[in-house]
């Protein structure tokens, strides 16, 4: 078993949603926390609400992980302090919804930046310190929609399927070594996920980000490569589009998509 006592965390995307309630969980938990995001000011008060509450250290570092030098500038802060990370959690994600060629390009190109590129290097740039020392560990947050072509989603699925692929190979390279490799797939978690769009999540079929970051941390305390932190039909779906064809697959997440609104989706604010 994994313990989180007096361990430090850094944590992706830690101003709101899924990754603020990794990191309260975290704090929970025992762990000393360096938080990141593109929000300063939503981190430092994220920061002082956790150690007002819980006995740890936490550290706030700005930075926007879809651009290139993000993850460099990240590291560099880390050597200034200097600190020691012992698990990184890439939680820091976005997506485009709506038809592709009905959406902005840049939308869909961030994500890639973010949720491909970002990931990547952040998971280099600190990972590799982790192997030098031969300790640590890596949790990165994909998706079930890491296992099916998405419709309406087209790119935000692709990217979390790069993630699923990625991470799942680097536990292979990792397995005789000290340092542990998790992909963690939520399904539909209730966060603002499709803020400033027409898009709405059935409230009947999200899961609760503390209950979602909890789980994913009790799955990688006990040596777990992958974990699915949502419901249980979270995780029996992707085990059934494993079985039928793609074209079947992808007639099925289309039909989904559409009966939730996602072919009509739109912006409600200037992106």
């Amino acid at each position: 078993m994994y313990g989180y006592n007096g361990t430090t965390t850094l944590v992706t995307g830690a101003s709101k949603g899924l990754g603020m309630a990794y990191a309260q969980e975290l704090a929970r938990r025992g762990s000393h926390l360096i938080l990141v995001a593109r929000s300063t000011p939503a981190l430092d008060q994220l920061a002082s609400g956790i150690r007002a509450a819980h006995p740890v250290d936490v550290h706030v570092i700005g930075a926007d992980l879809a651009d290139p030098a993000g993850p460099a500038a990240v590291v560099e802060e880390l050597h200034r302090g200097p600190l020691t990370v012992d698990l990184l959690v890439n939680n820091a994600g976005m997506g485009s919804v709506g038809p592709f060629f009905d959406r902005p390009l840049d939308q869909n190109l961030r994500s890639v930046d973010l949720n491909i590129t970002g990931l990547m290097l952040m998971t280099r740039l600190i990972g590799a310190g982790m192997l030098e020392r031969g300790s640590g560990g890596i949790i990165n947050v994909a998706s079930t929609a890491a296992f099916l072509p998405m419709p309406y989603q087209a790119s935000y699925a692709a990217t979390k399927a790069f993630v699923l692929s990625f991470t799942e190979a680097l536990a292979g390279e990792l397995q005789d070594t000290e340092v542990r490799v998790m992909a963690a797939h939520p399904g539909a978690t209730a966060t603002g996920f499709f803020d400033n769009t027409t898009a709405v999540m059935d409230p009947g079929r999200t899961d609760s980000p503390r209950t979602v970051a909890a789980k994913t941390l009790d799955d990688f305390a006990r040596g777990r490569t992958a974990s699915y932190p949502g419901r249980a039909s979270n995780r029996a779906s992707t085990w059934a589009v494993r079985l039928l064809p793609r074209r079947t697959v992808t007639r099925m997440a289309a039909s989904i998509n559409r009966r939730a609104g996602f072919h009509q989706a739109q912006d409600t604010l200037p992106r």
